[in-house]
């Protein structure tokens, strides 16, 4: 058994996306017979996000409490703490955290750079996995405080099958980067068959923030990629939505084009919320942001994982994933709208065997009985 701290957003941001993706981790240790302790800190002023008010503060009432209702449901309600920006903890007290983090065997930074300084963490191993493979490594080039956040760990894992090797041109920062794909527990969903209406779905971020400039290059987002698909709902009987948030986001041009548009907050308001979105869709169609596209690093999105548990047939953008993931069945990686067209066509023409081929492909590469301990295998524990 590992003694393990696992820091991630959940109190900051608690919109269902960010829920599932922790929940995933914490539930697959807790039922591989682990110790594990959750652990979040502010970072810096006015963090917390209140989807209810839709206002960023220092108020973290909100976050501690959904966490808190979550993690009892997975046993863990003990087992959780949130240093707030004025220095109080919230959850299991100072004394608790502060042995959690001297004790345990492995620290896991879920890309928090920057929020757990060195001296505030003595576990025994201390890793980062890289949530944004490209993306990361350029930032580091050209921001001290991220070259400088991720120097102090033991290991490096990346949730890009890409990342330093041939296949990609994504720099590495100077560091070796270890695959390590964020895990599902497919207990978590129940594979029943859609409605007969349901759409192929996603839930994104349009814009998030601004395009990055590396090697004389600039790299964008989703809003870069989705033009390539943006006619796909003219060339396929089946309807096509996006939940969408973000910045300068094309809601008539969407619309003009056959798409259904929700509001992405509203569909994540909370992680039951997300749930039922995805299991009320009839699968995925999704976009990769540009960074990883242009530079083929191989990011795998978690969300995509929830679909495939879920028995929901996935269609995704290929960033260069399909030179490790199996594809084919179940999961289509697609490069361009004729690709991603013949796709969803295929899995309507026999969505019963892609639906159990989804829900396979997620037992057998993205199980948290897979990732989880591949994942400490490659640390020895």
């Amino acid at each position: 058994m590992a003694r393990v701290v696992l820091a991630s957003y959940m109190i900051r941001y608690p919109l269902g996306g960010n829920l599932s993706w922790a929940i995933q981790w914490l539930s697959g240790f807790r039922r591989l017979g682990h110790d594990i302790v959750f652990a979040e800190r502010a970072g810096y002023t006015e963090s917390c996000f209140d989807p209810t008010r839709r206002t960023l503060s220092d108020d973290c009432s909100y976050g501690c409490a959904t966490t808190r209702r979550l993690l009892a449901q997975l046993g863990l309600e003990d087992n959780w703490f949130y240093v707030d920006s004025h220095g109080t903890y919230h959850g299991m007290s100072q004394a608790r955290a502060d042995a959690a983090l001297k004790d345990a065997d492995l620290f896991i930074d879920m890309g928090a750079l920057g929020d757990w300084p060195a001296e505030t963490v003595t576990s025994r191993r201390k890793v980062t996995i890289d949530q944004e493979p490209g993306y990361t490594q350029m930032r580091m080039a050209s921001e001290p405080g991220i070259a400088r956040a991720l120097a102090g760990y033991d290991h490096y894992f990346t949730v890009g099958t890409n990342l330093g090797t041939c296949r990609s041109s994504a720099p590495t920062g100077g560091r070796t980067w270890t695959l390590a794909f964020n895990p599902v527990d497919p207990t978590l969903f129940a594979a029943e068959a859609p409605p007969p209406d349901a759409p192929f779905t996603t839930v994104m971020n349009w814009k998030a923030h601004p395009p990055i400039t590396y090697g004389g290059r600039t790299f964008g987002q989703k809003d870069m990629e989705f033009d390539r698909f943006m006619s796909l709902p003219r060339r396929v009987k089946a309807p096509l939505e996006v939940a969408v948030a973000g910045n300068a986001i094309p809601r008539a041009r969407l619309v003009g084009n056959g798409w259904r548009v929700r509001e992405g907050h509203a569909v994540t308001a909370t992680l039951a919320s997300y749930w039922q979105y995805i299991c009320g869709s009839r699968g995925e169609f999704s976009v990769c942001k540009n960074v990883f596209i242009a530079t083929q690093s191989g990011w795998f999105s978690d969300r995509s994982a929830a679909y495939l548990a879920s028995g929901r047939p996935v269609v995704l953008q290929d960033s260069g994933f399909s030179d490790v993931v199996p594809h084919g069945r179940g999961l289509f990686a697609v490069q361009n709208v004729a690709e991603a067209a013949a796709a969803i066509d295929e899995i309507n023409g026999d969505y019963a065997r892609h639906s159990a081929w989804a829900r396979e492909l997620a037992r057998d590469v993205f199980s948290v009985d897979v990732v989880i301990p591949r994942f400490l295998g490659a640390l020895g524990l």
